[in-house]
């Protein structure tokens, strides 16, 4: 399968969740508004410190992470980048009290940066195989680590997950790997597996 296809089936997925639960975490395919916010956490080391630093959320879905921001007094600028029109137009109307905010569904329209975050987009990959899922992730990383000038981050589900509760129709992804790709590629890496979810993620800084 093309990479566009993938994509294409992507934005497919998540729009049939958004129509049957609407703007809420199981709206992105999320259990719990919990376990996203405890996911959003984790990015927060990047910007830590920084309230003022721009963030893209690449696959905003309906925009969550600009309330979980501002709710915690980061003022910086939000760009919100998803595939699917309809999730564009559901975070719009959602932050539209929220200052400082922005969306978009077209790639070539995404401002660069201080940092970027991606959460969520690798799991769900139905019914692509493996061998033609990882390239589309590597792709997407290093599209990530392009539109951020000072780090950037993502999660995945992990393959240390218990093999008889795996889904067939989700990707669960070597952390050692990809910790290893950031770290050699961007220089300045952590992998965050301690949390009390399936799952890890990497953070990697710019070098100076």
């Amino acid at each position: 399968m093309t990479e566009p296809s993938i994509r294409e089936q992507v934005k497919a997925y998540y729009e049939t969740k958004l129509r049957t639960h609407g703007p809420t975490p199981a709206g992105v395919d999320w259990k719990s508004r919990e376990s996203q916010e405890l996911r959003f956490a984790q990015f927060e080391r990047l910007w830590q410190g920084g309230p003022e630093a721009s963030i893209l959320d690449y696959g905003c879905g309906y925009g969550a992470l600009a309330s979980f921001l501002r709710a915690r007094g980061h003022r910086g600028a939000y760009v919100g980048f998803d595939l699917s029109e309809a999730m564009v137009g559901m975070a719009r109307t959602q932050a539209s009290r929220l200052p400082g905010c922005w969306f978009t569904s077209r790639r070539a329209d995404v401002r660069r940066c201080d940092y970027a975050i991606a959460s969520g987009l690798f799991n769900v990959k139905q019914d692509v195989n493996d061998a033609e899922w990882k390239p589309f992730v590597e792709e997407t990383v290093r599209d990530l680590a392009s539109l951020a000038s000072r780090g950037f981050g993502f999660n995945a589900l992990t393959v240390y997950s218990d093999e008889d509760r795996r889904r067939p129709d989700l990707y669960y992804a070597d952390a050692l790997y990809w910790f290893d790709y950031c770290k050699r590629t961007y220089g300045h890496a952590a992998l965050l597996h301690d949390y009390p979810l399936w799952e890890f993620t990497v953070i990697a800084r710019r070098h100076p």
